[in-house]
């Protein structure tokens, strides 16, 4: 493994995931109890935890958080015993019960944070900080975390970049939860520096207020033409989904990656945008910021595939696409009621209840590629797009589909269903709202906060991630498909700037 100049990288493989902890180990576990430590609690692995320890489905999530001052490992560690810790999926081995037909199960355990918290030696004059980083993470993404410990690690690196002094990597296996609670779950882990006692605060969507008037006749044909087109709309996009899982392809592109694609290494870049230049562009079209993330995606999806049919030669004016793409993303739902951060701070300094798991449900979300004269169509499209998926059930029967999978079939065949949707489909794609005031990391203010994951079919994963008044368009690729994602990404950033400029100069700011 080629390692990153002015570090010395451990080697270790990605294979140890594909062993298991077994029955020896619990056996370990218990008789530790037995010497007055705490008993070990059990609970078996949800199907979908247990679909993410599948070869061809073996995720991690990865949190890069920047932060504005020095982190102090010490400080990290002392806080982290009690909170992080207090978690118990983040205190819990995953094992393997041989005398029960092989069910994992959750077993409580004593965690050794010297093994969980890695802090790398760097060489103090490191010529390009930023490749550093992207060096490490990307070396990071070709290993897996050792089944005899809780599947987590934080990495902390002092490292001075274009921003921030210093960087912790969280890399959480995606069989401790989906994606929104893992994060969740970390920014219940911080403060507000200005109050260092309130947790962050989220945006939540407000609910429309009901009118009382008389045209109770209209309210009612409403009713029931909106009951038409989401039954209509589920059974389409059902169709389609059993579809997608038999025979239905994306059309062959740049950024659809070939079969095996999960086991290579991801470069992570991101980039931070306005997000002042996002809202503008949203109340100018009275749309989403949801919206907005998904028209500046297609703009520069559509950008960048019309520069690679091209020749890469600089004459992206002209129209290099073939006349129909079918290129769609795939969303993992999780459709188990979120216990927000105020629940995931009470869960770990209270030991109060809050829901937690992986209920996975599938949305399959169609981008529109082609370039156009208007950039706000993007934006436009988008909202259609994502309107009619609103107007939907397509996550909860999928979800379906794949729990009735799981009990007819086992997690062999569900793992092979779930592989054959992402192989067919090209990208994954998602939005997180994050707080709207600077927080701290147990004392360490952050400058950003950029998620994603690795392990995944996909060779392109796009995240967007709100923080304060910025917006983090993160990528996760396989170079082998996609060799030059910073084009990409710059492709996005330029792409939210020709929508914003259309929008003030036609005076609808």
């Amino acid at each position: 493994m080629e390692c990153s100049k002015g570090l010395k990288w451990r080697k270790q493989s990605l294979k140890p995931i594909e062993t298991t902890t077994s029955l020896a180990s619990r056996r370990e576990v218990e008789e530790g109890s037995k010497n007055g430590q705490k008993p070990a609690e059990e609970e078996p692995l949800s199907p979908s935890a247990r679909l993410f320890h599948e070869p061809t489905f073996n995720v991690y999530v990865i949190a890069i958080m920047g932060c504005k001052t020095r982190i102090f490992p010490d400080v990290v560690k002392a806080n982290l015993g009690h909170t992080l810790l207090r978690h118990p999926r983040f205190s819990s081995l995953q094992v393997m019960d041989e005398r029960n037909k092989g069910e994992m199960k959750w077993v409580r355990t004593e965690v050794d944070l010297e093994k969980h918290v890695i802090v790398p030696q760097l060489e103090p004059n490191i010529e390009s900080p930023q490749r550093f980083l992207e060096d490490y993470i990307y070396n990071l993404t070709k290993t897996g975390i050792d089944r005899s410990q809780p599947l987590w690690d934080l990495h902390l690196l002092n490292l001075r970049t274009s921003e921030s002094e210093a960087v912790g990597v969280f890399r959480i296996h995606h069989s401790l939860g989906d994606g929104t609670s893992l994060m969740s779950l970390l920014l219940a882990c911080t403060r507000q520096t200005n109050d260092p006692l309130a947790l962050p605060t989220v945006p939540v969507k407000k609910k429309q207020e009901k009118k009382d008037d008389d045209r109770w006749f209209w309210r009612i044909i409403f009713m029931f033409w909106s009951f038409f087109q989401l039954f209509r709309n589920t059974v389409v996009d059902v169709f389609l989904f059993i579809a997608t899982t038999l025979f239905l392809k994306d059309t062959q592109n740049p950024l659809k990656g070939p079969p095996g694609s999960e086991s290579n290494p991801r470069r992570i870049v991101y980039r931070t945008v306005s997000l002042d230049d996002i809202k503008l562009v949203k109340n100018a079209m009275k749309t989403t910021i949801n919206d907005v993330a998904l028209g500046i995606t297609q703009a520069g999806l559509s950008r960048y595939i019309n520069r690679v049919y091209g020749g890469n030669n600089k004459e992206e004016e002209k129209d290099n696409l073939p006349k129909k793409i079918r290129l769609r993303s795939t969303l993992l739902i999780n459709l188990r009621p979120s216990a927000g951060i105020q629940g995931l701070a009470d869960m770990m300094e209270k030991d109060a209840e809050a829901k937690w798991g992986n209920w996975i449900g599938y949305v399959l979300l169609p981008f529109t590629i082609g370039l156009r004269d208007d950039p706000l169509d993007y934006v436009r499209d988008a909202k259609a797009t994502i309107d009619r998926k609103k107007h939907s059930f397509e996550a909860m029967f999928t979800f379906s589909i794949a729990e009735l999978a799981l009990k007819l079939f086992g997690v062999k065949t569900a793992s092979a269903v779930s592989h054959r949707i992402f192989c067919h489909t090209t990208m994954s794609f998602s939005n997180l709202v994050g707080p709207l005031e600077e927080i701290g990391f147990y004392g360490h203010p952050m400058a950003f906060l950029a998620p994603t994951s690795y392990g995944q079919p996909h060779a392109l994963m796009i995240n967007f991630q709100s923080y304060v008044d910025k917006m983090m368009v993160v990528l996760s690729v396989d170079e082998g498909t996609i060799p030059n994602p910073h084009r990409l990404c710059e492709d996005m950033v330029e792409s939210l700037r020709l929508i914003k400029d259309a929008v003030v100069s036609r005076g609808l700011a």
